[in-house]
């Protein structure tokens, strides 16, 4: 897999670093939401108290970098009848490796058992992905965006100018502008924790190890291994997103086990850099103008002799 930070001129760079989050773990406790803020200094957003769900955040943003979604649905987990433990399924090998905390809640469902359209939640902790081929580093015009030495992204907010063009740029709608201050705002995967030897707050602060941290490639190794089990206990919706090197933006830095589809999730089902065609745009408008360029010569040319 092509080592993003090497390709951006750091010699001998580190191990790249990133998040694997196991969305069938999350408990919804917003304890990463909460790290977040508090270690990077993020300014309360509001809180959208609708009364239809326990998402009070919305989505991300320029001051939410970790959003914990809350999506409900009338169907039992694919494992197990509503309500009633799967009696093939050992508890604890359902936990997150490396963790010793049983989920009971990825394998139980919130309404009673029998109960005719009995309701799921799926809990997921979504954050910027700290993509391979990061369409907002293309549109940067000032630097503001960079690259780190771990191959993670990262916003240096007294460089950004506020143009915004980072914003439609990427695919996953992390990237936002904060209202009363116009410059560009998102998920530094902690980039001054991590140059420490310190975990990203989020990871540091799930109860559940929902939210993984460490060599990007360990992750997936990890990940899909988690998957195979998962599979074999009867949850067969199982799937990693994000995790491919040849998907749409060169794989993710930040990717995720799911329980559905992505849709369901708010994630794009085929992401794609949006500046995939940008060599091809600037060798066409080269050519274009050379061929401008070479009829105004030949007019020119054309006009003396007469």
């Amino acid at each position: 897999m092509t080592d993003p930070a090497a390709v951006s001129g750091y010699e001998d760079p580190p191990p790249r670093m990133g998040f694997f989050t196991d969305t069938s773990v999350c408990i919804g406790c917003k304890a990463c939401e909460v790290a977040c803020k508090e270690w990077n200094a993020v300014p309360e957003d509001g809180l959208l108290l609708t009364g239809m769900s326990y998402d009070n955040t919305g989505s991300l943003n320029a001051s939410t970098w970790r959003h914990v979604a809350f999506i409900e649905q009338r169907k039992p987990l694919a494992l197990q009848d509503p309500g009633v433990m799967h009696p093939d399924v050992d508890v604890l090998e359902m936990a997150p490796l490396g963790s010793s905390t049983p989920p009971e809640q990825a394998l139980m469902t919130p309404t009673a058992p029998g109960q005719e359209g009995d309701l799921r939640w799926l809990m997921a902790s979504d954050v910027c992905k700290h993509c391979t081929h990061a369409a907002c580093l293309d549109v940067c015009p000032t630097g503001s965006l960079f690259r780190t030495e771990f191959g993670t992204v990262v916003v240096q907010e007294d460089i950004c100018n506020g143009c915004g063009y980072c914003i439609p740029a990427c695919p996953y709608g992390v990237i936002d502008q904060r209202k009363g201050d116009g410059r560009a705002w998102k998920c530094t995967l902690c980039y001054d924790r991590i140059g420490d030897g310190l975990e990203p707050a989020c990871a540091k602060a799930c109860p559940t190890d929902s939210i993984q941290y460490g060599p990007l490639d360990e992750l997936r190794e990890r990940a899909a291994g988690r998957v195979e089990r998962l599979h074999e206990a009867g949850v067969t919706d199982a799937r990693l997103y994000g995790h491919d090197p040849a998907d749409g933006v060169g794989g993710a830095g930040a990717f995720f086990l799911l329980l559905d589809d992505p849709e369901v999730y708010g994630l794009p089902p085929d992401p794609i850099v949006t500046t995939r065609d940008l060599p091809s745009m600037w060798r066409h408008a080269a050519a274009a103008a050379a061929g401008l360029l070479g009829a105004a010569v030949l007019a020119c040319l054309t006009g003396r002799r007469r």
